[in-house]
């Protein structure tokens, strides 16, 4: 039930101002004790010439709700006290008949392309590839909560000079069979040994640029190792998806679009857009900014030519509502450029073109670097995220059945919840130790809340105990505050959505699991007396919202831990 929406009528019938102001006014007091909603009479005091205080006695006084404990005036605030076993009720209600659908919304429609992920062949994928691909997968989740349908692809880094680099790289030292054993490794290898050779002698670059150039021109060699190259690659990459529980709709990476760049500069051209600057073809920004480059001056195309191809097929072919790319902060002005010259072109869908900029992940205070070779491996990750969580759980629970499933799906969780719990464009230190415990602001720590919820509906069940939809009488605070967490989910989910920001769930769901323990440590649920079914009820539906809330963040929900 809306609560909110309850205030928002109760003071529009006193006061002459519209129900979408009122509802922008509508404040939740610092001190829960004051009430759960105040509406300041500040707006009104120069329309109506009079002291808010006067104004919200007055408006107190007329008011009268059986949804409502109290309506009292506090000082220029109205202040609303919600009826505490109104709303534990009808929350309880709400979650248990919906389950899982719960907070489910109509918020819109229609197909939305998610470019996210998208790692670089022939490179181990890292840590930095796990920003993209959880934010980008927690947001697809959330659109496909409230109406539309998310369209997620994998726009692979297929092409460009650094595969030239690599191709370069590979012919002076590269080893077939040591390719076919261990592919990502070893072309990895080669990729940072020619950045390190290239450092002492520069005509490697130009080498590297040659290859690339041939690789263009459809030169056999060149092709063939490419392909062998994106072969190897993507099958090490869908088994690291795997293991996170990701899917995705289309691999069309870069070189997909080669064939379609020209188009694109055919049209530029065609709606003069298009000049030379330097030998580069460029088109005009505006004043005071950079022209943006479509070709280079060595006639070779860049990853803007690409992108502008991509996001013009894409709405061809998905005729999309909104797009969705999920790149780092650095890439910003990439994608002004982006929107900036589609919109130049006529094409005002551009507008509906979000980018979804994230921080970087560090290592001790330090940026990660795959052309210095220093990078942590999301492999590696996860491998010792899995393990530490199994010496965890061998710990707590050594009889617990399943106790590698449940380890994998501690140890993956633990590593994308706690990249989900940081404001997405915010960077933030990579610590293992801290990422999987069991307490604290963690992943485990939810699921570990969840498996609690869990384990008391079993042991009610021996007891032949269970939840009644037709019985709930509870109003204690601790019953309160979780069934208030509870009612805020649906308001959780569309925020999350309106700004892309995954954390925003992830935040709420901590609060819940915090605010479920103390209701447990405090409240003893299994007591045989009129209330035990309702409090089964409120446990109960609190698992409900912590699995679902984790779902949409991509992390699984053990029963047992």
């Amino acid at each position: 039930m809306d609560f909110k929406s309850k205030v928002v009528d109760l003071v529009a019938s006193q006061v002459d101002l519209p129900k979408e102001k009122i509802n922008q006014l509508i404040e939740r007091p610092k001190n829960e004790k004051m009430g759960d909603y105040a509406f300041p009479a500040f707006a009104l005091a120069k329309i109506v010439h009079k002291n808010p205080v006067e104004i919200a006695t007055s408006i107190a006084a007329n008011l009268k709700s059986a949804d409502f404990s109290t309506i009292q005036a506090v000082g220029p605030y109205v202040n609303f006290a919600i009826n505490h076993e109104k709303l534990i009720t009808q929350t309880l209600q709400e979650v248990l008949a919906q389950k899982e659908h719960y907070g489910d919304q109509k918020l819109g429609e229609g197909n939305v392309p998610i470019d996210m992920s998208s790692p670089n062949i022939a490179k181990p994928m890292s840590m930095g590839h796990l920003r993209s691909t959880v934010i980008g997968n927690s947001i697809a989740e959330t659109l496909k909560k409230v109406g539309y349908n998310p369209i997620k692809i994998n726009h692979l880094g297929d092409y460009g000079t650094q595969f030239g680099k690599l191709i370069s790289a590979y012919k002076h030292w590269g080893v077939e069979e040591d390719v076919k054993k261990d592919p990502i490794m070893s072309l990895f290898k080669y990729y940072v040994k020619f950045h390190e050779e290239a450092e002492k002698n520069p005509e490697l670059d130009d080498e590297g640029r040659s290859w690339f150039k041939k690789l263009e021109a459809g030169d056999q060699e060149a092709v063939e190792l490419w392909q062998w190259f994106r072969e190897v690659s993507l099958a090490d990459f869908k088994r690291i998806y795997q293991e996170l529980g990701v899917t995705f709709d289309s691999y069309k990476g870069e070189a997909f679009f080669n064939d379609k760049m020209q188009p694109v500069i055919d049209e530029l051209k065609q709606k003069k857009l298009l000049h030379e600057s330097q030998g580069a073809q460029v088109v005009d920004m505006g004043k005071d900014e950079n022209p943006a480059m479509i070709v280079k001056s060595d006639g070779t195309s860049i990853y803007l030519t690409r992108d502008l191809a991509a996001a013009i097929y894409r709405m061809n072919t998905y005729h999309f509502v909104k797009m969705i790319y999920v790149v780092g902060n650095e890439q910003s002005h990439h994608f002004v450029e982006l929107k900036t010259v589609l919109k130049k072109m006529g094409y005002d869908w551009a507008d509906e073109i979000y980018h979804v900029p994230f921080g970087l992940i560090t290592q001790n205070g330090k940026k990660l670097s795959t052309r210095k070779g220093n990078v942590i491996f999301l492999d590696q990750v996860l491998q010792d995220a899995v393990s530490l969580a199994g010496k965890q759980i061998e710990q707590k629970n050594p009889d617990l059945a399943h106790k590698e499933q449940v380890a994998h799906d501690v140890g993956v969780g633990a590593v994308v919840f706690h990249d989900l719990k940081n404001e997405r464009t915010e960077n933030f230190d990579f610590d293992l130790e801290e990422v999987v415990r069991f307490e604290g602001d963690t992943g485990p720590y939810v699921q570990y809340t969840n498996a609690r919820a869990q384990s008391v509906l079993r042991k009610a069940a021996k007891l032949g105990q269970k939840p009644n939809l037709n019985n709930i009488a509870l109003n204690d605070d601790w019953s309160f505050a979780v069934a208030k967490s509870l009612a805020d989910f649906p308001r959780i989910i569309a925020r999350s959505c309106d700004k892309f920001e995954p954390s925003v769930i992830a935040k709420y769901s901590l609060d819940l699991a915090k605010k479920f323990n103390k209701y447990y440590a405090n409240v003893k649920i299994l007591t045989d007396d009129q209330q035990i079914s309702a409090r089964l009820a409120l446990v109960q539906a609190t698992s409900i919202v912590l699995t679902e809330a984790l779902r949409l963040l991509g992390v699984n929900a053990p029963k047992e831990m």
